[in-house]
């Protein structure tokens, strides 16, 4: 049979408390027989000191024990009491026991003369227990009083004084038993109630429902819990759309190129386009096209996966920006643009990979050469601060909505204003410069540019100066 948790905790909850019960119960049981025995005798031999007196006066008035043997009547008359006389026995009638007689100590007490023998009393005198009292006249010992240990509860009083005990032990020990069940019960109810609503929401995320969440109840451990399975199903199901995005991205991406082939190859197969260098061209063009979008993608997955060889050397950051500076002048200047590049007087070193720094300049560069208007400036400028090495690269109009920049470095996101050019790419460009940068520890961020466009700039982790 499978049982649940809250199942679980009641039983263990209830079970424990019933060891606790039976424990306490055992260990009151045994501390009030020995206790309660214990305190019994003692009782009877302050009886038995307090009863000698007597004894003695009766001796000296009589001057022998002869007056009292078989006689029950003078025996408890000397001792004080009648309670365990018949009613004819009593000189006065019925009457109700005086409270020192409820300990049963008189029927235990025994008397012996100056040879222990037996006198009158108790006849299962033991005397290898029993408590001895010499009994002295004129200086001499005429007797002894003797009284036998209680070894079990056997006065009617004492028994009835048990059994209330018991039965008040076992109505506490139910009550007990019912107050924890209640107590289990309320825990196995509130204490787990979030942890089956966890448990029922994983079950959903699990089959994939990403959009599930849990109420937290409360700041402990528990409700820590739940926080970090809110997260995580928002993080899966952000996952999740970026997936489906991302398929649908791709297969928009693939499709433009793919339809300009198939159309220009019909077109060439029906002769209505004639196979000429022009045709060829254009071809090349589109297979270009696709060519560096598969590229892309395939660096970017592997980017994401940390899959990626880097092979990391120093290098000095101000020759390679102004490698890459110098082949993109004629392309600006085609596009009437003027490009600046700012370094500093200091060389500037890190530790990375040369080639996959000039992919992420020129990356950088080739989108600000698509979406600056012409006749405008791309500033790239470099600053050397405390432990950094600082570059921006920023352009002149078109501007970037302040509300899109943080998802510029998203992969296949492209603003659909006047950035969105049709000479402009599939939107994976910024996706792997940001790739490339945190691979090499530095990170990368957007902003307003002065000059009117976009500003990205760059951290990197400065490597102490080293020799050439």
């Amino acid at each position: 049979m499978k049982l649940s948790i809250s199942t679980k905790v009641f039983l263990v909850v209830q079970t424990l408390c019933l060891f606790v019960v039976l424990g306490m119960g055992f260990a009151a049981h045994w501390s009030f027989r020995h206790g309660f025995l214990g305190f019994l005798n003692e009782q009877a031999i302050i009886r038995l000191e307090s009863t000698l007196p007597a004894v003695e006066r009766a001796y000296a008035e009589h001057g022998s024990w002869t007056f009292i043997k078989k006689d029950r009547v003078e025996w408890f008359k000397i001792l004080g009491s009648t309670a365990f006389l018949t009613d004819e026995e009593r000189p006065l009638g019925p009457g109700e026991p005086s409270t020192s007689d409820l300990t049963g100590a008189h029927m235990r007490f025994t008397l012996l003369d100056a040879q222990h023998r037996i006198v009158i009393g108790y006849t299962g005198f033991d005397r290898d227990r029993a408590a001895l009292r010499p009994v002295r006249v004129n200086h001499q010992t005429v007797g002894w009083l003797a009284m036998t240990p209680f070894q079990n509860v056997s006065a009617t009083g004492d028994r009835r004084f048990q059994t209330n005990q018991a039965r008040s032990s076992l109505v506490i020990a139910g009550l007990c038993l019912l107050l924890s069940g209640l107590i289990a019960w309320r825990i196995a109810r509130t204490l787990l109630r979030p942890v089956r609503q966890m448990a029922q929401a994983t079950h959903q995320v699990a089959t994939g429902d990403y959009g599930i969440r849990v109420k937290v109840h409360s700041k402990d451990e528990i409700g820590q819990l739940a926080q970090d399975f809110n997260r995580m199903a928002h993080a899966l199901e952000s996952n999740e759309n970026m997936r489906r995005h991302f398929m649908a991205d791709i297969s928009h991406e693939l499709r433009t190129p793919l339809a300009v082939l198939r159309g220009e190859l019909e077109a060439l197969e029906d002769g209505v386009r004639p196979l000429s260098l022009d045709a060829i061209r254009s071809l090349q063009s589109e297979v270009s096209a696709l060519n560096k979008l598969v590229d892309d993608i395939f660096a970017l997955s592997l980017a994401e996966v940390g899959a990626q060889a880097y092979r990391k050397e120093p290098v000095r950051l101000d020759i390679v920006l102004q490698s890459v500076t110098d082949t993109f002048q004629a392309r600006c200047r085609q596009h009437d643009l003027t490009l600046t590049l700012d370094l500093p007087s200091e060389d500037l070193w890190i530790t990375g990979d040369e080639s996959r720094l000039q992919q992420l300049f020129s990356n950088l560069l080739e989108n600000s050469c698509h979406y600056t208007n012409a006749g405008g400036r791309i500033v790239i400028s470099v600053k050397l601060m405390p432990g950094n090495i600082t570059i921006s690269f920023a352009d002149s109009s078109p501007g970037v909505p302040e509300e899109q920049l943080p998802r510029l470095f998203e992969r296949f996101y492209r603003i659909e204003q006047s950035r969105n050019r049709v000479t402009g790419g599939a939107g994976l460009g910024l996706a792997i410069c940001r790739g490339i940068v945190e691979a090499h520890g530095g990170t990368i961020q957007s902003s307003p540019s002065e000059l009117g466009g976009l500003c990205v700039t760059l951290y990197f982790p400065q490597t102490p100066r080293m020799t050439e």
